[in-house]
């Protein structure tokens, strides 16, 4: 109850406040008006990829030997890239609008696997690197629904689905993502009405819906060494945080 009344206050609060606050000039009055229009969009982002570790697995050699294996792979950090792309939105109502974004997202993933099976002199898990490069052709489909304006800006909710094309070549690295996948995502931003034009800051975050690993790729390894490295991850889903500046 007394959460309840600290909300309901600090909403009191902010509602006289923007009450009190007086009209401005409002530059173009009328862009929200047009049934279609265009722009560009420029950003950057934030690549992660969420995997799920076999545990310990049964590594058939060449030879015919057999090893016990147990190795745990992860993406130990966000790594930044950076996005361009261009806009098309359509406009349903006064508060609901359709966008098309096509966005080239160029960045890359960060991935550590830990050999606890294989120690090194000191007695600690082996490990190897990849820096897995990511070049996704992305056409989301997002719905927008805006507040009412206010003076020169006009605060949105956003939300749609995001398939990628991945467009990296194939590689005899450790871990290969699919050419396509399907993103679900969700952000908010604010529309800043300037003189010449519209700007607009947006941050949001997607989710991959579908496994995004190529389990075909174990085969064509030409070093089997590398096998159970890649056999080691059963799934994995991509995320991304984007920071997108529209010009309208």
């Amino acid at each position: 109850m007394k959460r309840f009344l600290q909300i309901l206050t600090l909403l009191s609060l902010l509602t006289t406040t923007g009450q009190a606050q007086t009209r401005t000039v409002q530059y173009r009055p009328y862009t929200d008006l047009r049934q279609l229009h265009f722009g560009i969009l420029v950003g950057m982002h934030l690549q992660d990829i969420g995997l799920k570790n076999v545990g310990p697995q049964l590594v058939e050699y060449e030879d015919g030997t057999l090893a016990g294996k147990t190795i745990v792979c992860e993406n130990d950090r966000w790594n930044a890239g950076f996005s361009v792309g261009v806009l098309a939105d359509l406009r349903l109502s006064k508060h609901f609008n359709v966008r098309f974004t096509p966005t080239m997202h160029f960045g890359a993933k960060h991935l550590t696997f830990h050999n606890l099976t294989d120690m090194d002199e000191y007695g600690r898990p082996t490990e190897v690197t990849q820096d897995m490069k990511n070049t996704y052709l992305s056409l989301p489909v997002d719905l927008k629904f805006s507040a009412e304006r206010w003076n020169n800006y006009r605060p949105y909710l956003m939300a749609g689905i995001n398939p990628m094309l991945n467009l990296t070549s194939k590689n005899q690295e450790y871990i290969q993502l699919k050419k396509s996948d399907l993103f679900i995502e969700i952000g908010l931003g604010c529309d800043f009405y300037l003189p010449f034009f519209k700007l607009i800051p947006e941050l949001k975050f997607c989710y991959s819906l579908r496994d995004a690993l190529d389990h075909n790729h174990a085969a064509e390894l030409q070093d089997e060494n590398m096998r159970p490295y890649t056999n080691a991850v059963a799934s994995g889903h991509s995320k991304m945080i984007v920071l997108t500046f529209y010009f309208e």
